[in-house]
């Protein structure tokens, strides 16, 4: 059997059906009901059905026993947590290490000492730096999701590395893909091998390990995120940490964006200052906040990260940094010259480059009428234009704190060939075009998309 019975129209009415899986003259579908949640259904072929009816007057009971067994296996499936009270979201620390994230959509309220840190550690590594003074420049990098279209920053920051005009950055930042490339980013050219070998060599199995019945029945995700844990922990060892937390020491700083999707906040998480933490956990919890910053909601699981909050053992959940923001730089409410130049009589040039990885206009794909096709292009269109108003957001907050926008994103004329997930084909397309316009040096945009001007 290979569909249902040609009169059953599942695309008008309220249910909507989804094979899942097949076996001789019988199919197991899922079927959606939109005002009550969904049933598992074992549908048998037409003539068996109406077999059953005459001989049997209990068959719509067995169904309805299947999928209440199903949903037991739902409910047993369910992750046990112990949240984070409401009252206590402000109180909550990571569990042996103080100090190392702050909410993203608020000042810190330990912004001086952030600064005086920061400054010291400049001062005692850089002082060449502090004593250019106003003719100082100070480059910062961000870095947003896009799955495997972060192809494109990997194969843009290899080209501009060879290009011999990539300099180092004070500051980068980076969310789901972002944050996958970003530690790279952060230390330099030397790491440029790895980021070419990410994009251009690993396919969806290497990512994500597909499970969408465990998902459907109770599970948090559709797929296992295991294989990007040990892609992660393959990159991310105690030598790497070493030099993050060296970087660190110099007074640079690498930020890494999650979301708490209990607190439906943004999370900022000062990854140099994990590794410089000497904590033994420092290395779970750093890789954890890259794996949680690319668990997209549904396909990966979330990462729940143990933190104390008065004097109690709390779980948080946390899930893809591109759900509150696709890219980001630092606070919004923070007012550099008043927060930062003031207090340190310090004055650089600053320049903030941008790489989106991904189109900023619209793309014409004609949609099939069901309710998977709506929704899955309803989400893509709504990342898209969440993702155009970040630019324009941090946009806004450069200009108000005297800070050069340079922005980069993949060519209207490059279209989406990939036929799975992560499709090294059209990766490897995609870093090689990233890789030309670095190496010639991309004319960077210095406005967002749609706002005039280049």
């Amino acid at each position: 059997m290979s569909a249902l019975p040609p009169k059953a129209d599942i695309n008008r009415g309220s249910p909507q059906c989804l094979l899942l899986a097949k076996s001789g003259h019988s199919s197991l579908y899922l079927i959606l009901f939109a005002d009550s949640g969904l049933c598992l259904v074992y549908i048998m072929r037409l003539s068996i059905i109406l077999e059953v009816f005459s001989q049997r007057r209990n068959w719509f009971s067995a169904l309805i026993s299947l999928a209440i067994a199903g949903l037991l296996v739902a409910c047993a499936g369910s992750t046990v947590r112990n949240p984070v009270p409401g009252t206590l979201l402000n109180q909550a620390v990571v569990v042996g290490m103080n100090d190392v994230r702050f909410w993203g959509d608020q000042t810190p309220p330990n912004i001086n000492a952030i600064i005086k840190e920061k400054f010291a550690q400049m001062r005692a590594s850089r002082p060449q730096l502090l004593k250019a003074g106003k003719k100082a420049r100070i480059r910062f990098l961000t870095v947003s999701g896009g799955g495997s279209d972060g192809a494109y920053g990997a194969g843009l920051l290899v080209g501009w590395s060879d290009s011999g005009t990539r300099p180092e950055f004070e500051l980068v930042t980076g969310v789901s893909t972002g944050a996958l490339i970003a530690p790279f980013a952060f230390l330099g050219k030397q790491y440029d091998p790895i980021l070419k070998e990410m994009y251009t060599t690993y396919s969806t199995d290497a990512f994500l390990k597909k499970r969408p019945v465990k998902g459907l029945l109770g599970g948090s995700a559709l797929a296992s995120n295991k294989p990007l844990a040990s892609l992660i922990a393959k990159y991310v060892d105690q030598k790497f940490m070493a030099e993050i937390a060296a970087a660190h020491q110099t007074g640079r700083r690498l930020l890494i964006g999650t979301t708490n999707l209990d607190a439906q906040r943004p999370v900022t998480w000062d990854m140099g200052k994990i590794a410089d933490s000497g904590d033994p956990e420092a290395l779970h919890l750093f890789r954890n906040v890259l794996l949680a910053s690319a668990a997209i909601p549904g396909v990966f699981p979330p990462v729940f990260i143990n933190v104390k909050a008065d004097g109690k053992i709390y779980d948080e959940m946390h899930v893809d940094g591109g759900t509150t923001n696709q890219v980001f730089l630092l606070p919004n409410q923070l007012m550099v010259a008043k927060d930062v130049d003031r207090k340190t009589r310090f004055r650089p040039k600053r320049r903030v480059y941008v790489i989106r990885n991904g189109r900023v206009g619209p793309e014409h794909k004609a949609v099939k009428a069901g309710t998977l096709s709506i929704a899955s292009r309803s989400v893509s269109t709504m990342i898209k234009y969440q993702g155009i108003g970040d630019l324009y957001k941090m946009y806004s907050f450069s200009r108000r704190n005297g800070i050069q926008y340079r922005l980069s994103y993949i060519p209207a004329d490059f279209k989406d060939t990939s036929t799975e997930p992560f499709d090294t084909v059209y990766m490897t397309k995609l870093f090689n075009l990233g890789y030309r316009l670095g190496k010639k040096g991309y004319r960077w945009k210095k406005k967002p998309p749609g706002s005039g001007g280049s």
